[in-house]
C-alpha cells in the first residue's frame, strides 16, 4: 500500500511542520521517503529529513511556478 507521502514526490508543496508549540510552513519538493521522515528539499539541493510524525498538513505550493519581476 503506497503511503500519503508518494502522491506528493517531485512535487512542490507546503508541509506544515509541529515542533513542541512552533508551528511551521516550510515550502520546498518531497524528493523521497524511509518508514520515519519525509526527505525535503528546501531551496537549491538542501535536503532535510523530517520526522513524518512532526507533519500535521501537505498543500500544493500554488506560488511555485509564479515569477516576481
Amino acid at each position: 500500500m503506497p503511503s500519503a507521502y508518494a502522491f506528493w514526490v517531485g512535487q512542490a508543496v507546503i508541509l506544515q511542520v509541529a515542533a513542541d508549540e512552533l508551528h511551521v510552513p516550510l515550502r520546498g519538493v518531497i524528493v523521497g521517503e524511509s518508514e520515519s521522515t519525509v526527505r525535503f528539499r528546501v531551496g537549491e539541493g538542501w535536503d532535510i529529513d523530517i520526522y513524518k510524525h512532526m507533519i500535521l498538513a501537505v498543500e500544493q505550493d500554488n506560488w511555485a511556478g509564479v515569477l516576481v519581476n
